[in-house]
């Protein structure tokens, strides 16, 4: 308890200046909290006019000391009317609290200001933070997953520290879709440095009329962010912390030495005559039987320590927090790491009845250590490393060495190497357990992000609020990565460098440096006021200015001498010729005008309008003003007389809005004309378009929410139409113009639409409390327009066209195996010679002309935009336990597994998985894997047999807790034990069906956690 007491005291010293302190007390006073029927946990008791206070065990009771006799108490829940209590020299009293209808209908942060949920006339999801903290993920966006209708988030890997990708409503444009966040009122693109224990409550704004407010930089969706704030009363101190381990699961499976060495026997003999070489290879003395995913993975760990203290009087309220997150991956060697240093301190005072001031500051530290986690990753090697190569070399063998003793060329001898077969029998892919001990890949990041504010109440009912808010976004990064020379000498590269190994040839050094400083500013004056009873109106107007300055440098220099950590350094590299130097800069800003306005008459019927103009530095002069309107109504039925008798409906409301936002997310100097000067000649690299300008997001939505059983059952379901057009796209010049880089144009369109559905039950009248929410939306994504000089955006295995998705897969498709020559010579009858034979792949022919032909036999294979997507938590709690559980999962989505192709249908000798052992091996055999061979197949084509269902369903996170009250000075102590990913169904045989890529080359895994925890309150 020393460490406790420690971190307890050094709070307190640190707030001491804010003048906490304690009346005079004559009793010690204690009590229980109830609605009438149950217990309530969590409300807070404090005496009237101190900061003394405290709140309610788990069985609704409480203990306060040192209270003076004639003292009063105030007793408060959410969710309650407050109550206050005169003591009268009282000693124990029972309170029961009212439901307060106004507070249970939650207040919702939207745009500049907070509504009540029930008059939203917008599509607004708010998500439930409690809940949310139990996903115990490293980045905040994450953890949404699976908890909003219509919000799709994805992992671009599971690696420690790799970005996490949300889409609000789908992919509306061919550019940047991400969201905007909003957090304390200020903006941001990122919020991977936040801390999830720190967020008060998150808020989705999904369609035009909910986010029209932010103009410009809405189009993606916006998710606005508080975080928690102090509450007055005595002060609390909390710690949390959990440990664990993660493992890689679903992998697949891969041949051993046996079965590689058969199938690659079998190969031969489908493809050549004469002497098979592998059949003599048989029985080597230095054969292994290594399955390198096994020595790939590891058991990884995660780690998380939150430290929080809070408190406050009438007058001052205060937050501090002390986070670390660290989680090192499952790739051995730990050079798959991240870790997170939080401190947060948010504070606010009311000076007066009428001034507020306050501040929300949080310094941020990230270390992130990179492997390759996508692409040419780690993976991909361990997939296709052969098993007969042992992962270290004889320490015998001439060619090892203890700076590195694993094997790379297969078998590799120092003299005849290239004799005969020798160095092609076996595929020469890097080890990867030597990449991963050799890479030093390191980013860091050290961020400052906050806000200060001051408010100020006009007019003698202090209906008219001023409030002024000033942020700045400071980043610093350095990131730096070594290349180590290892491997073998396959006698390649300068010769300067002969005698080194093939890998990192040479040794070189990376190293960057920037900074990005972001400052917003803004000023709102808000208006509220009930005439009558019956009109309710709120009127806000306001401004703010936004600018962002970033530079970075960079250099590099290569052959080492010395390659230790002390001289990784770049005044250690080689001669000038080794050296690189870089730099830039670029600044943009943002000026906007802004208002809203909404009415409610006799709280039936609701009308909602914003309005922003927003000027880009991103645009030429003559488009750099940008106007995005919307208007909304809402009409609570079921408050009208007619329906005031029907006592199981609680809410009826129908909403419809329509609205515009804009997109400035693209690259600064895009609308100006690119010039550069070599040997005195200058000459045009890209030609301007002074008419740019945003690209528009044309949004309606209709919706209706439901609550029955007194809100107990609550359902909310919207459609929504999202067309957006003008967008940029990338425009070739004809070749009499010159070698320029493509103009940029507006002229895409794309049409998002859906139906979204949400429904979430909570009951809580017994001990036994439990609740439901369960989440789908469908959606429909389709290309409307494109420009007549560019007909297709066409990509590596995907082709955008008009009436498609975006990124829609384009290839062959596969009807089957040909079974015998008799079938081929049908088949391809209009084709000369044709090079297929029985085991080949067959593909559609379809324009029926006997010629499989890239002009008329391709068409579109798949989408990687999920039709559907959903979500399912279950919450309860029963005396001290709680319960939970989350799936997620999306339905109608495609994955181009490259990492299938080449490990099973590849022409090389890569290892393969044990699905190659169904291969075609004579009529009739089978009519989906084709056989086995050093010569093309059919694989060489982008077909259907590589596009899978990536469909899936997933056990995000498991949680079972137990909380003990009042032990050693422990007001409440929570015991929990979590995991997360515990459980994946798909048919996709990939790694993982939850990818970024359009290509899934080998993608480092989610993997699944279990972690202890505590939590616990003093």
């Amino acid at each position: 308890m020393k460490s406790n007491s420690f971190f307890k005291e050094s709070f307190i010293a640190f707030f001491l200046f804010m003048g906490i302190c304690t009346g005079h007390a004559q009793l010690n006073v204690s009590g229980y909290v109830s609605d009438g029927q149950v217990p309530i946990p969590g409300a807070s008791i404090v005496v009237k006019g101190t900061s003394s206070g405290t709140a309610t065990d788990f069985d609704g009771n409480f203990t306060l000391q040192n209270v003076a006799a004639d003292a009063i108490l105030v007793v408060s829940s959410i969710g309650f009317m407050p109550m206050e209590i005169e003591l009268n020299g009282r000693t124990r009293i029972e309170v029961v609290l009212a439901e307060d209808a106004q507070q249970l209908d939650e207040v919702v942060i939207v745009g500049y200001t907070s509504q009540k949920k029930a008059d939203l006339t917008g599509a607004v999801a708010v998500v439930d933070v409690e809940n949310l903290e139990k996903t115990r993920v490293a980045n905040v966006s994450q953890a949404l997953q699976g908890q909003v209708a219509g919000v799709q988030v994805t992992a671009s890997t599971g690696a420690p520290g790799d970005p996490v990708e949300i889409r609000i409503r789908g992919e509306g444009t061919i550019g940047n879709n991400n969201p905007l966040y909003i957090v304390d009122g200020i903006p941001s693109r990122d919020i991977a440095f936040m801390n999830q224990a720190d967020i008060k409550s998150i808020t989705v704004l999904k369609d035009a009329a909910a986010a029209a407010i932010y103009g410009s930089r809405a189009s993606g969706g916006v998710v606005v962010i508080t975080t928690k704030q102090g509450v007055k009363g005595k002060m609390s101190f909390n710690v949390d912390y959990f440990n664990g381990f993660n493992k890689a699961t679903n992998l697949p499976n891969m041949l051993n030495a046996e079965q590689y060495i058969n199938t690659l026997e079998k190969a031969w003999d489908n493809t050549y005559t004469g002497d098979n070489p592998y059949t003599a290879d048989r029985g080597r003395s230095d054969f292994a039987d290594t399955n390198w995913l096994d020595e790939l993975f590891e058991t990884g760990r995660t780690q998380n320590l939150q430290l929080t203290a809070s408190g406050g009087n009438e007058k001052l309220q205060y937050l501090m927090s002390l986070g670390y997150f660290g989680q090192d991956g499952i790739v051995v060697y730990d050079n798959d790491r991240y870790q997170r240093i939080n401190y947060r301190t948010n504070i606010s005072a009311d000076l007066t009845d009428r001034i507020k001031i306050g501040t929300n500051l949080q310094l941020s530290y990230d270390k992130n250590d990179l492997v390759a986690s996508r692409g040419e990753s780690l993976i991909r090697y361990a997939l296709l490393r052969a098993p007969v190569i042992p992962v270290f070399k004889d320490e015998n063998d001439p060619t090892y060495s203890e700076r590195d003793p694993f094997t790379d060329m297969p078998f590799y001898t120092e003299t005849g190497y290239d004799a005969g077969l020798q160095r092609s029998m076996y595929e020469m892919v890097g080890n990867p357990i030597a990449r991963a001990y050799f890479t030093d890949n390191t980013e860091r990041m050290y961020r400052t992000f906050g806000n200060v504010f001051g408010e100020y109440r006009f007019l003698k009912d202090k209906n008219l609020t001023f409030r002024t808010n000033v942020g700045i976004d400071l980043s610093f990064f350095h990131n730096k990565v070594f290349n180590e020379n290892y491997g073998d000498d396959d006698g390649g590269g300068n010769a300067i460098d002969a005698g080194l190994g093939r890998q990192n040839r040479p040794n070189s050094l990376n190293e960057s440096r920037g900074e990005a400083f972001t400052l917003t500013v803004n000023n709102t004056l808000n208006y509220k006021t009930l005439l009558n009873e019956k009109h309710d109106l709120s009127a806000l107007i306001g401004m703010e200015y936004i600018t962002n300055y970033a530079s970075s440098i960079g250099a590099s220099r290569a052959r080492f001498p010395y390659t230790t950590e002390q001289f990784r350094y770049l005044d250690y590299g080689g001669t000038e010729l080794d050296i690189w130097n870089s730099g830039s800069a670029s600044e943009w800003a943002l000026f906007s005008y802004f208002g809203s306005a909404s009415y409610s008459f006799d709280n039936k019927y609701l009308i909602t309008a914003n309005l922003r103009a927003d000027a880009s530095s991103r645009f030429a002069e003559n488009n750099q003003w940008g106007y995005f309107p919307s208007v909304s109504a809402g009409w609570k039925i079921s408050d009208e007389a007619f329906l005031s008798d029907v006592d199981w409906l609680s809410n009826l409301k129908f909403r419809a809005s329509w609205g515009i936002l804009g997109n400035q997310e693209i690259d600064n100097y895009t609308y100006l004309t690119l010039i550069s000067q070599e040997n005195g000649i200058v000459k045009t690299n890209r030609f301007g378009n002074p008419d740019l300008k945003w690209e528009s997001s044309e949004q309606t939505n209709f919706g209706v929410d439901l609550g029955l059983f007194q809100n107990k059952l609550n359902i909310t379901a919207e459609y929504f139409n999202k067309y957006t057009s003008d967008i940029l796209l990338p425009i070739s010049l004809p070749s009499i113009v010159g070698n320029v880089q493509p103009t940029i144009l507006n002229a895409g369109e794309v049409r998002n639409k859906g139906f979204e559905l949400s429904v979430n039950y909570q009951n809580s009248d017994k001990e036994f409390k439990y609740g439901i929410n369960a989440n789908l939306a469908t959606l429909d994504n389709e290309v409307e327009k494109l420009h007549p000089n560019l007909p297709n955006i066409v990509g590596e295995v995907t082709r955008t066209t008009v009436g498609q998705p975006l990124n829609a897969y384009y290839g062959y498709r596969m009807e089957g195996i040909y079974q015998n020559q008799a079938e081929i010579d049908e088949h391809l009858s209009g084709t000369p010679n044709p090079s297929a034979k029985p085991g080949d792949i067959r593909f559609k022919d379809l324009n029926g002309d006997g010629i499989i032909s890239a002009e008329n036999d391709r068409e579109f294979i798949g989408s990687p935009i999920p039709d559907l997507t959903f979500g399912l938590a279950f919450n309860s709690s029963y005396k001290g336990w709680d319960f939970s559980f989350l799936f997620q999962g999306v339905e109608g989505v495609d994955r181009y597994n490259d990492g299938k192709k080449i490990v099973d249908y590849d022409t090389r000798p890569f290892n393969f998985t044990t699905a190659i052992l169904n291969a075609w091996d004579g009529e009739n055999s089978t009519n989906s894997v084709p056989r086995v061979a050093f010569e093309d197949n059919g694989s060489s084509r982008i077909s259907s047999i590589f596009v899978e269902d990536a469909s899936y369903i997933r056990l995000k996170n498991i949680e079972l807790g137990y909380t003990l009250k009042d032990i050693s000075g422990i007001n409440a102590l929570r015991l929990y034990i979590s995991g997360q990913n515990l459980w994946t169904f798909t048919d996709y045989t990939g790694l993982d069906p939850e990818t970024t890529d359009l290509i899934d080359k080998g993608t480092y895994p989610s993997s699944a956690s279990v972690l202890l925890g505590l939590n616990a309150k003093f």
